[in-house]
């Protein structure tokens, strides 16, 4: 019987490099997150406002972050990938050690931007060469390695702050962790390319133009209701994901706890939670979608309609309780689930040849409408309470939030619903494209 050459074979340097990416994507989280993980040292050393500390996070990163990754996107189907790659690394990593200078908002929000320009390239261009490297079956499974990388970022920007801030100082460690960026992209720039699975891509498309990429992803959405409201949907669930960044506040502010104390703390139960979420979510979505037909958004309804009750009992209930520790791991492990079924299905939803600017376009929803709106407005909120002296700020802002990010739960079931024709469509679609 003649193999079937249809869908690449996975090898072991594929997944030797699928796990390189993941170290990046680990990196790129660590640097994102330094700044939320040091709120409590720079916050005050710098004399910011809640308003001001929710743009750094927010809208000054999140607004370059995600624009440009469009064009980033839409750029990385068509040049060679990873030396874009390696040139984002190289500037994100560059800025970061020079915003351990910073001596107040501007300093610090100026590198912030150009940061989010740079870090702009790493996942779209990563996710267009796992699309062309491993075959869709195991798409969620390869995604959900990818994804453990904000996790396990996020949960490392955590033990810099336990570990490394005594000895370095948070400005120390943000020189640390720019130099190790470097000396990542100095690795990257020599690796070749993977070839692409549409071969015409590169030669046959388009001048990149804002109205090409504008009038291909509104086809692409037109044309397939089931990735839309999986793209809203996330874009509402990360709403919350962007408030959570005054989290490390509150846990010192409202719950007692000392900052170094619970930045480790915290960041055990990011590495439990977040890493077994995402695995949870990347083979659990594939699994779900093998055996029921139905698309992973269904199963993303199921664990955010199971989880949502825990979600609220974590910001109200007493930190000494079981069920405030439960609550942190599920937070956790629920954010892990959230990114291999979302970017499995936004890939079998797009077409092979705009996959690229596809990833680019759902990274900005979710970074600038999602997290980047969110945790700006949750900053506004926060300072609108304490100037009227209203008691709890931050865990009324995080609870009202939370409860926000469940009109994702209906979102999903239909798009869940709606998976299969979608997919059928676009399979005709593409058929007719190649005969012509």
């Amino acid at each position: 019987m003649e193999e079937d050459h249809s869908e690449p074979v996975v090898r072991s340097r594929d997944i030797g490099f699928l796990l390189f990416l993941t170290l990046l994507n680990i990196i790129n989280f660590v640097d994102r997150q330094l700044l939320p993980s040091f709120a409590n040292w720079i916050v005050p050393e710098l004399g910011l406002t809640n308003t001001q500390f929710g743009l750094l996070v927010g809208l000054v990163f999140i607004f370059f972050y995600a624009v440009m990754g469009l064009f980033m996107g839409a750029l990385a189907d068509r040049v060679n990938r990873t030396r874009l790659i390696a040139a984002g690394l190289a500037l994100w990593s560059g800025l970061t050690a020079l915003s351990g200078m910073a001596q107040g908002f501007l300093s610090m929000a100026l590198p912030r931007m150009f940061i989010g320009v740079g870090e702009s390239i790493l996942t779209p261009a990563a996710m267009s060469l796992l699309g062309d490297r491993f075959p869709s079956k195991w798409q969620g499974v390869a995604l959900g390695v990818y994804g453990i990388g904000v996790p396990i970022g996020g949960a490392c920007s955590l033990f810099v702050v336990a570990f490394l801030e005594p000895i370095l100082g948070w400005r120390g460690c943000f020189y640390l962790l720019g130099a190790f960026g470097l000396v990542l992209a100095a690795v990257m720039l020599p690796l070749k390319e993977t070839p692409r699975i549409h071969q015409r891509v590169a030669k046959d498309s388009p001048k990149l133009t804002l109205r090409v990429i504008v009038v291909t992803l509104i086809y692409a959405l037109k044309n397939s209701p089931a990735l839309t409201l999986t793209i809203l949907g996330g874009v509402i669930f990360t709403f919350f994901i962007g408030a959570a960044f005054f989290e490390q506040l509150w846990f010192v502010q409202e719950r007692g706890f000392d900052r170094s104390e619970i930045a480790e703390v915290a960041a055990w139960y990011a590495i439990l939670g977040g890493v077994s979420g995402t695995l949870f979510g990347g083979y659990g979505g594939d699994l779900f979608l093998r055996k029921t037909g139905i698309g992973r958004p269904m199963f993303l309804f199921w664990i955010m309609l199971v989880l949502a009750p825990f979600n609220i009992a974590f910001r109200i209930v007493d930190p000494d309780s079981l069920l405030f520790w439960l609550g942190l791991f599920i937070i956790y492990f629920q954010v892990g689930c959230f990114y291999g079924p979302t970017f499995a299905t936004v890939q079998e939803l797009t077409p092979p040849r705009i996959r690229g600017t596809m990833m680019a376009f759902v990274i900005l929803a979710l970074q600038l409408l999602g997290i980047g709106v969110g945790v700006s407005i949750a900053g506004l909120v926060i300072d609108w309470q304490m100037a009227a002296q209203i008691p709890d700020p931050y865990t009324k802002t995080l609870v009202t939030f939370t409860l926000i990010s469940m009109l994702s739960i209906p979102m999903y079931w239909v798009a869940g619903r709606r998976f299969d024709r979608d997919r059928k469509a676009l399979f005709e679609r593409e058929s007719v494209a190649s005969i012509g």
